[in-house]
Order: structure tokens, then C-alpha cells, then sequence
């Protein structure tokens, strides 16, 4: 996992077509036992419904795609595949504690929705930046995105 999300990429946000579409960078830290960090440029597309993320390299290299629609999530690592029956459960398995995606769309359009577990500190979103955590279940979690506002 720590290939997916290596790297980093300049922030920049997409026109989106339909409301909901942004890049930037993300960055993960898990407390779990041992501590997991993660951090990547970053596409979100779509909506907490249907969408995509995709997660890349500095040098722009898709590194992974994840998909979500009612039937389930998948990520694609080149031919490589994992399925589970929602995005919640994908994110669990990959890097040890759900994330918060669906949330993280009004994040990015400055709505401070609630996330179970998670609180989002959106004081510095207008400079494009915003911080989350997550305090409950175990493991606690900080995740921060770097956007153009």
C-alpha cells in the first residue's frame, strides 16, 4: 500500500463537470501497531455514490484506481484487482481504517459533514487545506488534504 499512495503531486483543482471533482495531495497517518503512512497525489471524482479516486506517483504515474457504485469497490493496481462489497470495507482492508471518501466530498466544497469517527478541522480551507481525524474505533488516524481552493 505504501506504493499506492507514495509520492506526491502539484495541487490543482479540476473544473468539474458535475459539481464534484478535485486533486490534489492526501496524506495518511495510522496508529496502528506498527504506525502506517501513506501519502500521494490525488484525483476524486464523482460522489459519494458512484465515483473514482485515483492515486499517483510525483511524476504523475497512476499508481492506483479505486471505484465505487452501489455493487461494491474495486481497486486496480496495473492487472492487478481487489473487489469488496463497498468502499468503507476496501479502505479498511488497505490501509487499517475505513476513510472517510463520501465525507470527504462536502470537505472539499467546505461542508463540515459528519463522519463516524472522524472530525474534520476545516479552518484553513479557503487556503486549501484541511485536516481529519479519526478518534474512534482504534486505530486513531490523521488524514490531510492539500487542494486548490
Amino acid at each position: 500500500m505504501a506504493l499506492v499512495l507514495a509520492g506526491c503531486a502539484a495541487p490543482a483543482r479540476l473544473p468539474p463537470a458535475d459539481g464534484a471533482g478535485w486533486h490534489g495531495r492526501l496524506a495518511l497517518q495510522v496508529d496502528s501497531d506498527p504506525p502506517q503512512a501513506y501519502s500521494g497525489g490525488f484525483e476524486l471524482r464523482g460522489s459519494p455514490v458512484a465515483g473514482e479516486l485515483q492515486l499517483s506517483s510525483p511524476l504523475g504515474q497512476t499508481l492506483a484506481q479505486v471505484r465505487w457504485d452501489p455493487s461494491g469497490a474495486e481497486l486496480r493496481q496495473g492487472q492487478r484487482l481487489t473487489r469488496r462489497g463497498s468502499l468503507e470495507d476496501l479502505t479498511q482492508d488497505l490501509s487499517g481504517t475505513a476513510l472517510p471518501v463520501a465525507a470527504m466530498f462536502d470537505w472539499l466544497a467546505g461542508r463540515d459533514t459528519r463522519a463516524d469517527g472522524w472530525e474534520a478541522d476545516l479552518s484553513r480551507h479557503a487556503e486549501g487545506r484541511i485536516t481529519a481525524r479519526r478518534i474512534q474505533p482504534p486505530p486513531s488516524a490523521q488524514l490531510r488534504l492539500i487542494f486548490l481552493p
